[in-house]
């Protein structure tokens, strides 16, 4: 069994045939989605969804790319969200410098708050970094120095280097489709050496479909797809990475697991 730690099943792509999805995700044997929200206005559509589907849950954030639109969701705003029993993390949420939709300084500002939810409320942070590396870990860090919380790094495509600091923080990384391209040389090699304890596997739907479904609207059923990839690159049986990445899941996303 399989769990997809990050898709949007509330995007157009997959919303228009969204009982046709889950069903195919769990004919694939996907048997926990995590849905992830990225602006106030797709809140309660993503609650519900998680509020009908007992294998669905919740997420509550701004994408970085929003910030700039959602300069009042604050932290008590996040963390008043947060208490529904079906949301089970904070975000996603980071810093995003390579499309720069929304000013840098928000964004940090953004994602701050975002961290400061994620301590008050024990859930999960949720990160989205892309050319952003050293501002990311930063603020990851200084902020880990006000008090502990725990989080994921979401869709990895940084450097090792990142990962390394990610893990020091006790961060979990997250592997997509993306590791099936072959032109992701250098996340594969990165993807060998993430510790087993601290590896999930997502789809990031509709986005980033993996290898052989490129060019497709991707689905959290193809999360077995990559699962089977990043096991043979790994040398690790597939039943042995779908059952570290499900436990890891249940222990980072605890809420999930009562």
């Amino acid at each position: 069994m399989f769990i997809d730690s990050h898709c949007h099943l509330n995007y157009k792509g997959l919303v228009e045939d969204q009982q046709g999805v889950l069903a195919r995700a769990r004919a694939a044997g996907v048997d926990t989605m995590l849905n992830i929200s990225t602006r106030a206005s797709e809140w309660d559509d993503v609650v519900g969804l998680a509020e009908r589907e007992r294998d669905v849950w919740a997420s509550i954030g701004i994408h970085p790319h929003d910030a700039d639109t959602h300069p009042d969701v604050e932290t008590a705003t996040l963390v008043e969200r947060a208490q529904h029993p079906r949301i089970v993390g904070i975000g996603e949420t980071g810093l995003d410098f390579y499309y720069d939709k929304s000013d840098r300084d928000r964004q940090r500002a953004s994602f701050r708050n975002h961290i400061a939810a994620a301590r008050e409320t024990g859930l999960p942070l949720i990160v989205h970094t892309r050319e952003a590396e050293e501002d990311t870990a930063a603020i990851l860090t200084e902020e880990m120095g006000k008090g502990a919380y725990s989080g994921v790094i979401h869709c990895f495509t940084a450097s090792a280097h990142f990962a390394r600091k990610a893990l020091d923080l006790g961060f979990y990384i997250s592997i997509s489709g993306i590791v099936t391209f072959k032109n992701a040389k250098d996340l594969q090699e990165t993807a060998q050496s993430l510790p087993l304890d601290k590896l999930l596997i997502e789809t990031d739907s509709p986005f980033l479909a993996p290898v052989p479904h490129r060019g497709k609207p991707c689905e959290p059923a193809f999360v077995a797809d990559t699962a089977k990839f990043l096991a043979a690159l790994r040398g690790e049986t597939l039943e042995q990475l779908s059952s570290a990445t499900s436990a890891n899941f249940r222990k980072l996303f605890a809420k999930a697991a009562q």
